[in-house]
């Protein structure tokens, strides 16, 4: 075996360990992670990739994009069109066998179409 899987072993052990002293599962990755890190290449890399990786994930584009999808999710739920876009679907395919899901996957078509996203919804 190589220092590599001695190492994966032990974060594997590290972390069921963690979690078994209740830690959240989140914090539990995260000290594993930069604990291996830090074994595998060195403590500085490691400590200046726990500096920089939030930084690079709260800056990040896509990210600032989720307030406005639930902003949009507000404004269509406040101003009736969601409910309008599903009682829409109902009328046009309640009738089809199967006619709650075709119409719950037509009002996610037609909010997509609305809010420009198609994986939004």
């Amino acid at each position: 075996m190589t220092e590599a899987d001695f190492v994966a072993l032990g974060g594997f052990v590290a972390l069921f360990a963690l979690m078994l002293l209740r830690v959240p599962i989140g914090i539990a990755m995260g000290i594993v992670g930069v604990g291996g890190f830090a074994a595998i290449v060195g403590p500085t890399p490691a400590l200046n990739l726990l500096a920089q990786s939030p930084i690079r994930t709260i800056t990040d584009f896509n990210l600032s994009l989720i307030p406005f999808f639930i902003l949009m999710g507000v404004l269509a739920t406040n101003s009736g069109m969601s409910r309008e876009l599903f009682r829409a679907g109902q009328a046009w395919l309640g009738s089809f066998r199967g006619g709650m899901a075709l119409s719950t996957i037509a009002s996610c078509a037609g909010f997509a179409a609305i809010s420009g996203s198609s994986v939004a919804t």
